[in-house]
């Protein structure tokens, strides 16, 4: 079997990988349908984030159950499934509390860029589909096993209530999406901060009533001007960055909520400032598995379309390519076929 492999800083092969096998009772073996490049993958495609070299790479997927381990018995063969880039049991107390992606059992899924998938602790993980889906509605399933599940995460922890504003920091497909969960969820005004007229485009398609193109400092005094002076009820932070951190705070108002995703990278808060920001902050790693039930009913309802921030659709043997895309932002976010 050949799958993704990451060497180093801008060298992704696609090569031979040993072929997964059932090696625990609670395993499955998923044919992968589709799968993608995160915007996280390319943190240590660009040598930002140490790996030990080489590495399989991917944890997005859906696709058709093969086999299964002895003690499974909440998904079979022939089934469509979904699942979480982080394996969960669903029964410890964090995933009890919804946090999924702090399972005291949990397995990274990180071999999801090619044709078989094993995933860990699968009566916990994956999530089936009422049937075999479409062909067109497999983009949208592929994305709620992270970014659209992302994006939802980052306006639960914000808080986005109907009538309320938001502000989204970040223009990728996390971004993207934390604009249409905001919808979603009954936001009034949605206010994107994107300099990029593809994804302002987008973002308005999925519910943005404003575009803020400022950054920094100029961006905090537009989302002002803006709210008049008050700032944000809810700001999804989606980058990663102290820039777009620091960015999503001062843009909420005093008592308003920031949920941030973005995998931090370099991001120190000060505790005097955040002290007299009076600001919620509540964030991390996405419970998907939390939502993965809710989300598939409103894509199975066609009442979302998540997929279309898959603007790029290659063959998995040309992940070099969709990484090189992404990286130089020539894609929001790449679909792989195997």
């Amino acid at each position: 079997m050949r799958g993704a492999m990451l060497y180093g800083q801008g060298d992704v092969r696609f090569e031979e990988r040993p072929a997964p096998t059932i090696s625990r009772p609670t395993d499955a073996i998923v044919r992968v349908a589709a799968t993608c490049v995160c915007g996280s993958d390319l943190w240590p495609y660009r040598g930002i984030s140490p790996f030990p070299a080489p590495t399989p790479m991917g944890h997005e997927y859906c696709g058709i159950v093969e086999q299964v381990g002895r003690e499974v018995t909440k998904v079979k063969p022939g089934q469509f499934v979904i699942g979480s880039f982080f394996a969960s049991d669903n029964t410890c107390p964090n995933c009890q509390y919804g946090y999924q992606t702090s399972c005291q059992h949990r397995e990274f899924v990180s071999t999801a860029q090619a044709a078989v998938l094993r995933v860990p602790l699968a009566d916990g993980t994956l999530v089936a589909t009422p049937d075999v889906p479409s062909k067109d509605q497999i983009p949208d399933l592929l994305a709620l096993s992270d970014v659209m599940g992302t994006g939802w995460f980052a306006a639960d922890a914000a808080n986005v209530k109907p009538g309320s504003t938001v502000v989204v920091v970040g223009d990728g497909a996390v971004g993207l999406l934390g604009v249409l969960s905001a919808k979603q969820k009954g936001a009034a005004r949605i206010i994107a901060m994107s300099r990029n007229n593809s994804r302002q485009k987008l973002a308005r398609e999925f519910g943005a009533t404003d575009i803020v193109p400022e950054r920094a400092d100029a961006g905090v005094a537009h989302i002002a001007e803006l709210t008049h002076g008050i700032g944000a009820d809810s700001v999804l932070e989606c980058v990663g960055t102290q820039e777009s951190m620091m960015q999503a705070i001062h843009c909420t108002r005093r008592g308003g909520y920031v949920g941030y995703v973005g995998v931090p990278h370099g991001v120190t808060l000060n505790g005097e400032e955040l002290f007299y920001a009076h600001v919620h902050l509540h964030g991390g790693p996405a419970p998907v598995r939390r939502f993965l039930p809710h989300l598939i009913d409103l894509v199975w309802s066609r009442k979302i379309n998540p997929g279309k921030v898959f603007d790029l659709t290659l063959p998995l043997e040309r992940v070099a390519e969709a990484y090189r895309a992404m990286d130089e932002r020539r894609a929001i976010k790449t679909l792989l076929q195997p």
